[in-house]
């Protein structure tokens, strides 16, 4: 045996961590631009020995550092002696983020284990020189902290302002404009005033399973809070109860991972017995699951062909339908704003839940915040209109098309179903067929739903709906 192999054989791998999960998952965005919850999930993956106290400690301090990340930088800048942020090394600067963050928005960790956490974190990737920049910065810092905390308003009050601080400009206005300031504030801060963050939505087969699965869910993970969905049938809301995919049910296919937005997005085609759908921008496979139990399963007189630009997440598509015993008839790539591919003939129905800003995801996906810029809106919902064009124009006479986008902005709902409108006078806006839909529609525009966390409970969406005109 090498001295290498030798060494590996006998030293172990440092146990994971809170702080460790948090640290690896912000160098990732960090060096590499991942996707935080992506970078969350694996990082938690390899975790697994991480009880759940400590699994939401990790995604409290990645959610919480990417939405304060402007506030955390201006603070530690202002306690450099000399040099800029930008000059520390990125596994540094991540160390002195998660450190920030704790010193100023969190009870549960003492100041002095913040500090000698970091200091000890840092010592391990920059040796002692490396320590002792950290140790001077963080004493600093814990003192700034500290005279704060004697101020006014408590550590969550101050992280919601200093979210609000940290939001883009363009971001606050568009809200704004789109929801109104309550629902806008909301949108960005609403983890802010909740420690525990959002819960994992669930998603079962059939609703008449519900009460049995959480019964038997909240058996086995006695800790765990489980609850029922508060807009879709299918759902249910699980806190605090590790990695979902161990508890009892999922290995036989009883219920799948899906938040509850979602799930309604798909319930909003209606999809019925014997219909052929499609589901053109299908992605991971959550709601296709859902049309093609709804229009009769495996072995049904219906079909749901499915279509997306990515070819890895047909794959990941197919594999999950088949651990549920579904199937798609037909599975393509198709980039929709360059025609319809392979695609042909017409639909009863066609679902088109288009890429988007993210802007509804925020409690989720904070790295929205910093990723997107009103550029990137604008063209977004250029594309949105070419894609929702070409895939309507598979739609039978009289029969059903719904768009949807996991935004709340005007940018990317109204004006994209106006031009929509403008393109193809084919169509006309329609009141939603499913009812767990109709019953969220209220006031003179029956046929457009926008879902907001604080009045709904879900990712925030904006859903309308369709019939093409003829007999």
């Amino acid at each position: 045996m090498s001295t290498e192999i030798r060494r590996r054989a006998v030293t172990p791998r440092a146990p994971a961590s809170a702080r460790g999960v948090a640290s690896a998952v912000l160098l990732r965005i960090e060096a590499d631009a991942a996707y935080a919850a992506a970078a969350l999930d694996a990082e938690l993956d390899r975790a697994a020995q991480l009880d759940p106290r400590h699994r939401a400690l990790a995604t409290e301090i990645v959610y919480g550092v990417l939405r304060t990340m402007p506030v955390l930088d201006e603070a530690i800048a202002q306690v450099l002696r000399r040099g800029t942020l930008a000059d520390v090394t990125p596994r540094i600067r991540v160390q002195l983020r998660i450190a920030a963050y704790q010193l100023f928005f969190l009870d549960r960790v003492p100041a002095f284990a913040a500090v000698n956490e970091a200091v000890d974190a840092v010592r391990s990737v920059g040796g002692e020189k490396g320590a002792s920049f950290a140790n001077a910065v963080l004493r600093k810092l814990a003192s700034a902290a500290a005279a704060q905390s004697s101020g006014e308003g408590d550590k969550r009050g101050r992280l919601h302002q200093a979210v609000l601080r940290s939001a883009p400009e363009w971001l606050r206005r568009a809200l704004v404009a789109s929801v109104g300031e309550v629902h806008a504030e909301h949108l960005l801060t609403g983890v802010a005033s909740d420690e525990h963050g959002p819960p994992i939505g669930l998603r079962v087969e059939y609703p008449e399973m519900r009460d049995e699965i959480r019964a038997q869910l909240a058996e086995a993970a006695p800790e765990a809070l489980v609850t029922v969905g508060k807009v879709s049938p299918l759902a249910l809301l699980l806190r605090n109860a590790g990695d979902p995919h161990r508890l009892p049910g999922y290995a036989e296919a009883r219920f799948s991972l899906q938040e509850e937005g979602s799930q309604l997005v798909a319930l909003a085609l209606g999809a019925q017995p014997g219909e052929t759908v499609l589901d053109a921008c299908a992605g991971r496979g959550g709601k296709s699951a859902i049309l093609a139990r709804a229009v009769g399963g495996k072995g049904g007189t219906g079909a749901v062909d499915v279509c997306d630009v990515h070819p890895s997440k047909l794959t990941h598509l197919r594999r999950e339908l088949g651990r549920l015993d579904l199937a798609p008839r037909r599975s393509l790539g198709v980039d929709w704003s360059r025609g319809s591919g392979e695609v042909e003939g017409t639909y009863d129905a066609v679902l088109v839940d288009a890429p988007c800003s993210g802007s509804g995801t925020l409690r989720r996906r904070p790295d929205v915040l910093l990723r997107r810029t009103a550029e990137d809106v604008a063209e977004l919902a250029r594309l949105q209109a070419d894609i929702a064009t070409t895939a309507a124009s598979h739609v039978r006479a009289g029969g059903r098309f719904v768009y949807a986008v996991c935004s709340v902005l005007e940018a990317e709902a109204e004006e994209v179903i106006g031009e929509l409108l403008r393109r193809d006078p084919g169509l006309r806006p329609a009141p939603f067929s499913a009812p767990a839909v109709a019953a969220l529609v209220s006031g003179p525009d029956m046929t457009t739903l926008r879902l907001l966390p604080d009045l709904h409970g879900t990712d925030g969406y904006f859903v309308a709906s369709f019939v093409r005109s003829g007999d």
